[in-house]
């Protein structure tokens, strides 16, 4: 009989999922909502029902029944630090192992080689391995960190025109306009105070980054995200990782900001080879996901 393993990559936006047999195959995908638990109660389901529907979507596409038995799953969700808030997710696995989402993202973007890791979606983090040790940089969160990521460059730029309707800055009333018309509020106020709210999730806030990164009136902003990355990415380069960085990322996938990236990060880092991601993070987590269930990592076939 075939043996499956499964990866799955929770982010604060959205939630994907792949399905390998055990001679490294992908034969399924699947995608859910946001999987992290940032500001979630007791009892909340979000994480669960994130990680479950993105696999049971996988297997599905698979043509596989949705209580497949699975010789592992490995999941990284954006945020984790070993303890769960909510429900815990169930699957049909003897190994089941919850993770931060960076060293997942990292095992994909480089296949296992020592390095440093870029991840910039909605939050950011940078993450680096080098002779057995690892080094997480960054991934401070929302409130007190993420800097280039695209919940921070949106927060950003809305506080930069918050300023200019204020009179401390050049008037930006057409700028403004755009980002009440993405939100669908009549103000810059009343999108301040539908986020406070929580009407306005960070999901939400976060997919307004092309607004920013299209105009170039926020054109420091998005230079001051860039050198916060490549300044971390130095100081794993510093502590002994190999200078090969990946970047990876939801928000990566704008090439420009990826070029920008990669320009601040070759003038930053001696030595800086910028590398295209081998897998995706949550083909990351599958190859881990191998290892979890002691069988061969093999080289992932699409």
């Amino acid at each position: 009989m075939i043996r499956y393993v499964a990866g799955i990559d929770g982010g604060q936006s959205s939630t994907a999922a792949v399905v390998g047999d055990e001679r490294g195959r992908v034969v399924g995908w699947g995608r859910a909502g946001a999987a992290d638990e940032v500001g979630e109660r007791p009892g909340s389901t979000r994480l669960r029902a994130a990680l479950e529907d993105a696999l049971e979507a996988a297997l599905r596409f698979a043509g596989l029944p949705a209580d497949t038995p699975l010789a592992a799953v490995v999941a990284g969700v954006s945020g984790y630090e070993g303890r769960l808030v909510g429900a815990a997710p169930r699957f049909a696995t003897p190994h089941f192992l919850l993770m931060h989402d960076a060293p997942a993202a990292h095992a994909g973007a480089l296949a296992g080689r020592d390095g440093v890791t870029v991840v910039a979606g909605s939050g950011s983090v940078v993450y680096a391995t080098a002779a057995g040790s690892a080094l997480t940089l960054g991934g401070w969160g929302f409130v007190f960190g993420d800097e280039g990521s695209a919940f921070w460059l949106v927060r950003q730029a809305l506080a930069e025109l918050m300023r200019a309707q204020d009179g401390r800055e050049a008037d930006a009333a057409g700028d403004a306009a755009t980002f009440c018309a993405f939100f669908e509020e009549p103000s810059l106020r009343r999108v301040a105070r539908a986020f406070y709210a929580g009407g306005l999730g960070r999901d939400r806030l976060a997919a307004a980054a092309p607004l920013v990164l299209e105009n170039r009136r926020f054109g420091a902003i998005v230079d001051a995200g860039t050198a916060a990355l490549a300044a971390l990415a130095s100081v794993a380069v510093g502590r002994g990782a190999p200078p090969e960085i990946a970047v990876t990322g939801g928000l990566l996938q704008n090439a420009g900001y990826r070029d920008r990236l990669a320009t601040a990060l070759r003038e930053r880092v001696p030595g800086a080879v910028v590398v295209e991601p081998r897998y995706d993070p949550a083909e990351g987590a599958l190859l881990l996901a191998y290892r979890a269930a002691g069988l061969p990592v093999p080289e992932l076939r699409r």
